[in-house]
């Protein structure tokens, strides 16, 4: 076959360092999430659906097949990490003088007939974590995919 294509929709998960509830007002969830997209974009990563919550963002998007997942994590919370800290909002909240991202994510697969039920799941987050902490959602991720994972070092 003379042509290489990919369709691989992921969700990434990631949270903020020791899940810091830093991102408290509309402005800096929006202006994260679309700061996010567009790093994405700019690796042939097309967002389908993005949402920040206070402590951690939610990224459905489909994968560029030249790329490997770890470098398009890490180039997204490389690159929003730097631009969080310039904005003006950070600059003048002392929570964000140290921000950081946690050092781990989970990634997982979304099957194209589930797109539309991750893009819901990811618009309702607000709500869903009136409910549901952080913790136990990602762990409820990891044991749904069956992925072992060590309590004392995914959280860091």
């Amino acid at each position: 076959m003379s042509q290489s294509l990919s369709c691989v929709t992921v969700h990434l998960v990631f949270s903020t360092k020791d899940r810091s509830r830093v991102f408290r007002t509309q402005e800096m969830r929006n202006g994260t999430s679309a700061y996010v997209t567009g790093i994405l974009q700019n690796l042939d990563c097309p967002v389908i659906r993005i949402g920040t919550v206070v402590e951690h963002v939610h990224v459905l998007y489909q994968q560029n097949r030249t790329e490997a997942l770890a470098d398009v994590v890490g180039a997204v919370k490389r690159k929003s990490s730097e631009w969080i800290k310039s904005q003006p909002w950070a600059r003048l909240n002392a929570d964000f003088a140290q921000f950081h991202w946690q050092g781990g994510y989970g990634i997982f697969s979304v099957s194209e007939s589930r797109i539309e039920h991750a893009s819901a799941y990811i618009d309702g987050q607000m709500e869903h974590h009136k409910r549901v902490t952080f913790q136990d959602e990602y762990r409820s991720f990891l044991n749904r995919h069956n992925m072992k994972f060590d309590e004392r070092y995914v959280w860091d």
